[in-house]
């Protein structure tokens, strides 16, 4: 079976209020997974600004753009400047009162091959995403690049089966997750620990029960919450690949801003699907109370 290899590189850093400063810092960590070959960079999950759902405040929106849009147009032309393909994550207007949380891919040529809005959409302490974002409208669908089909979706989503499975079978080549999560730092540390554990486990089973690798980008750094409410938030890094079986390939700090980069070999994925075809075994006629929220 012939290889396959795709380089992809992970860019996983801590933001501040500054949102020049912040986006010079994803551009540049773009240039230096490109550096080492990568042709796939994934970024984290709204990567320009602080992770402002901590609070409900209007003035807020107005760090939402349109796509195509300003960060479209620079990335796209460093996508095309490096040959690669960039996976962002941007707070998009789509109208006035209507936004989403968006994850939009730049081909290497420099244009938009496709987007993603966010569908499950989080309403809890700290992360009040309901207040700011529109659950998404397109649905699971792969988004088709020069390096493959890429499953992406966003932070939440990867909570969810449902959504990793419709986006393989659809035949997605990768499952992505920009994110942004970390702990309360009143939490005691095995509480944290098992969150943080949780999280991991929960995204390299997508990867085993579909077979593909998945790709997960996280933020570090603490971020005060500006409403003085809550201690913030402390995000966990942790980025991580992991191969169709959930064979972790990278797997970056939990404190340190990183720029890594691995090989992915899409031939392992073909192999271990004929293996383990649990899409051949799907028990479709028997799936029918999956579209119930409960069982009552």
């Amino acid at each position: 079976m012939a290889e396959k290899n795709i380089k992809v590189g992970v860019v996983q850093h801590s933001n501040s209020a500054d949102l020049k400063s912040n986006f010079a810092k994803t551009c540049d960590g773009i240039k230096a997974a490109a550096a080492q070959g990568a042709k796939l960079i994934v970024l984290q999950e709204l990567h320009r600004s602080l992770y402002f759902c901590q609070t409900e405040d209007t003035d807020l929106f107005d760090l939402a753009e349109t796509i195509p849009g300003p960060s479209t147009e620079t990335l796209g032309a460093l996508a095309k400047e490096l040959n690669v393909v960039i996976v962002a994550s941007l707070f998009e207007k789509r109208a006035t009162g209507l936004y989403h949380n968006t994850a939009v891919v730049l081909e290497s040529d420099g244009t938009i091959a496709g987007k993603y809005r966010k569908m499950h959409i989080p309403d809890d302490p700290g992360f009040y995403e309901k207040f700011y974002f529109t659950p998404g409208d397109m649905g699971f669908t792969p988004i088709q690049t020069s390096v493959g089909k890429l499953g992406v979706l966003v932070c939440w989503d990867q909570w969810f089966p449902e959504g990793a499975r419709l986006m393989a079978m659809a035949g997605a080549e990768f499952l992505i997750y920009p994110t942004a999560i970390g702990w309360d730092p009143r939490d005691d540390k095995a509480e944290q620990t098992r969150q943080r554990d949780a999280w991991i486990i929960a995204q390299r089973a997508h990867a085993v029960s579909n077979g593909v690798p998945v790709i997960s980008v996280n933020r570090v750094g603490h971020e005060a919450d500006p409403s003085g409410q809550s201690e913030g938030i402390q995000f966990w890094g942790n980025s991580f690949v992991a191969g169709p079986q959930g064979e972790m390939l990278l797997h970056a700090s939990e404190q340190d801003e990183a720029v890594c980069v691995v090989d992915i070999d899409l031939a392992r994925s073909e192999s271990v699907r004929r293996i383990w075809p649990y899409l051949r075994d799907r028990r479709i006629d028997h799936y029918q109370d999956l579209c119930k929220i409960y069982r009552d």
